[in-house]
């Protein structure tokens, strides 16, 4: 086999194995919004998708599931600094409860995303955006799911 031959055979076992993967979400769960982050078809880059209003978060996701080829969903688990669980954890299991009841053949993963937020923060501050859009939630949320999907990502596979 040459050497252009190689690399033909190489990417196309890349795009198979892409076509038989499903992309992975990750969500930053919040009381008003939800950061949704996803993977692309190798799983190998997380990309901030959107902030939803988290009381249309199931609608949200029922349509997303529909249109694309979700493998699993990464759900931020927020934790204390000492690991304990933060005060939003009862919340965060009461919709794992109704999502797992909606779509049941769906595998919901947890993922500790202590300092999201933080790290958000200081993304933007360090891409140099101005102090409104540093102080816009919903952008914060889309980072902070990103983050996760990537420390996921690192971690996991």
């Amino acid at each position: 086999m040459e050497f252009g031959e190689t690399i033909w055979v190489t990417i196309c076992e890349s795009l198979i194995f892409a076509c038989i993967m499903g992309k992975i979400v990750a969500l930053d769960y919040g009381q008003k919004r939800t950061g949704v982050a996803m993977t692309d078809a190798l799983q190998i880059i997380a990309s901030g998708l959107t902030t939803v209003a988290t009381t249309d978060l199931l609608v949200f996701l029922d349509k997303l599931l529909r249109d694309e080829d979700i493998e699993r969903i990464v759900v931020g688990e927020p934790k204390q600094s000492r690991g304990n669980a933060s005060g939003i954890e009862p919340e965060i299991m009461s919709f794992i409860k109704k999502l797992n009841e909606q779509q049941p053949d769906m595998p919901v993963v947890r993922f500790d995303e202590r300092f999201t937020s933080k790290m958000a923060s200081r993304t933007m501050r360090e891409a140099g955006l101005k102090k409104k859009k540093r102080q816009d939630k919903a952008l914060v949320d889309q980072i902070s799911a990103t983050i996760i999907l990537q420390d996921y990502l690192k971690t996991t596979l």
